[in-house]
Parts: structure tokens; C-alpha cells; sequence
């Protein structure tokens, strides 16, 4: 057996308005219409659901015609409150959004993107998820998280990559280095210097091979470390150098403690930090909004 809803909802709104005449009127159906709708219901079922006849105005239901009323009354408020649910949602006055980062970006761009949001959509459970660049990219394919921000390209042609800001990059030393001292840096100097990088998958590290790559430069040894902010406490204590971001390496450059060098002379350093979508899916309002913060 199956329940027609289109006709279970004919039925029930005939019972609450108690009339064919106006449940027709409320429905924007004929009176006909409704009536027919009810028997081919009762038909369907095989159980007398209205009692026909009689001179007492109003409806009066069968037995079986209240039971199926009361299992009516629960299916169409559970539908109401799908229906609040989602337009709550709509609205942004309730729902879910978790947004991918990589570490850069998650420790010093989104802060204040988180805050403005939560400030403006103070119902709306955010909840944010870090990683590299590839680990964030994968959760994104995933659907783990909505949407992301990185500092790395992916090639996946499942994923849509969108120039959101530029991050300043600096090249810098321990502030008593050696190194630090010279006004001109060229690439047999860093050649000769130990490098300090992230690992494989982070959009740091692509930033610094792609940099080596362009300039010739071979570090005599490498380091990896699993976040910028070790990576720049080590360059302070004089292990070696390192290309970071200058929103992670500015108050060391402020108190002394690391020195930016000056390479290369003639360009500055920056990279793109994106905003990463997955292709197919269909950015819902929430993640709009989102956008529309941290743009």
C-alpha cells in the first residue's frame, strides 16, 4: 500500500476546515475536485473514511476516517517544521558552515573574517577546519568542508580557484646573521645557506620551490618543518634561512629578532591567496554570505 500525500492533504484540510466547500476554497480547487479527491483516497485505501448522509452539518469521520486524520495532523506539522527549518536557512538565522584553511591563512587572514561573520550572523554555527593546502583541497573534494581558503594552486579540475588577496613574502635571516648584514644578496648566497621549508603539499612550499626553480638556487641543505611559525622562531635562532609570509614573521621583524633580505632587488615578493570552491556543488546562501564578508 501506498499513501497518495496529495490526496492525504485534500483529506485533511477537508476535516480542519469542516467542509468540502471551503477546504476547495482554501486549496483554489473546485468543490467536485475536493470531493472526488476523497473518495478516489477512500478508494485507494479500501476503508470508509467520511460518513456520507445524515442531516448534522460539518464532517464526521469513520473510525478509520480520525485515525488517519491524527496520522495527517503529525505528517503535515513535520512538513511545517521542514519548512521553518529551511526557510531559517534561507535566511541565515540558523545553520552550518565549515570553512577549509590553510595554516597561513588560518592564523593570520581569517581571524578577522571569522569575527565579522559571527558578529553578523550570530545563529550561524561556524566551524573551521586547517590544514595544507593539499589536505584542505582534499577535505574540499571531500565535501568535508563548504568552501576554503589557501595560499597554494591545485590542478584538480574539480576544484575552482578564485584570486581572493595578495600576501606579502619575505626572504629572511637571524637578525645577527651574517647575511643579514650584506646590502645586496644574490643567488650563490642563499645557495650557500641552510633552507628551511614546510613540507610537501603546503602553498608555502610550492611559493619556495617555484622561487628556486626561477632563480637557480640549490640550498647545500634543507630543512622541513610543519608550521611557518617553528620555521621562523628556527631562523631566529640562527638555523638557517627561510621565504614567509610577512603577516606571520611581522612582529620578529619588529622586536629584531629576524632580518628581511634583500632579494630579489628588483621585485617584490607576494603571492595570491585563493578562494576554493568545489566546481559542481551549488554554493549555498550560507556560503555566500561568507564570500561576501571576506570579500
Amino acid at each position: 500500500m501506498r499513501l497518495n500525500l496529495h490526496l492525504l492533504r485534500i483529506f485533511f484540510t477537508v476535516v480542519e476546515q469542516q467542509g468540502f466547500s471551503r477546504a476547495a476554497q482554501m486549496l483554489s480547487i473546485s468543490q467536485p475536485a475536493t470531493s472526488k479527491a476523497v473518495r478516489e483516497l477512500e478508494h485507494q485505501l479500501g476503508l470508509t473514511l467520511v460518513e456520507r448522509g445524515g442531516s448534522s452539518k460539518g464532517i464526521r469521520l469513520t473510525e478509520n476516517g480520525m485515525a488517519l486524520f491524527e496520522h495527517a495532523r503529525g505528517i503535515f506539522a513535520l512538513e511545517r517544521t521542514a519548512i521553518d527549518d529551511m526557510q531559517a536557512r534561507i535566511d541565515l538565522r540558523q545553520g552550518r558552515l565549515a570553512v577549509g584553511a590553510s595554516f597561513t591563512v588560518a592564523g593570520h587572514w581569517l581571524p578577522a573574517c571569522v569575527a565579522r561573520f559571527s558578529h553578523q550572523f550570530p545563529a550561524i554555527d561556524l566551524r573551521i577546519q586547517v590544514g595544507n593546502t593539499h589536505s584542505i583541497g582534499q577535505a574540499l573534494i571531500d565535501c568535508e568542508v563548504d568552501l576554503a581558503l589557501v595560499e597554494g594552486e591545485l590542478s584538480d579540475p574539480r576544484l575552482m580557484l578564485t584570486p581572493w588577496r595578495n600576501d606579502e613574502l619575505a626572504i629572511v635571516a637571524a637578525a645577527d646573521s651574517e647575511l643579514a648584514g650584506k646590502p645586496a644578496i644574490d643567488a650563490a648566497d642563499l645557495n650557500r645557506e641552510i633552507w628551511l621549508l614546510r613540507e610537501p603539499g603546503s602553498g608555502t612550499r610550492e611559493v619556495n620551490d617555484r622561487l628556486m626553480q626561477q632563480h637557480h638556487i640549490r640550498p647545500r641543505q634543507v630543512l622541513e618543518f610543519g608550521s611557518n611559525e617553528g620555521i621562523a622562531r628556527a631562523v631566529a635562532e640562527g638555523a638557517g634561512i627561510a621565504m614567509l609570509s610577512v603577516a606571520v614573521i611581522r612582529e620578529l621583524l619588529q622586536i629584531g629578532e629576524l632580518a628581511a633580505l634583500h632579494y630579489p632587488p628588483a621585485m617584490p615578493l607576494q603571492r595570491p591567496l585563493f578562494l576554493m570552491q568545489l566546481r559542481e556543488r551549488t554554493m549555498s546562501p550560507l556560503a555566500k554570505a561568507f564570500c561576501e564578508a571576506i570579500l
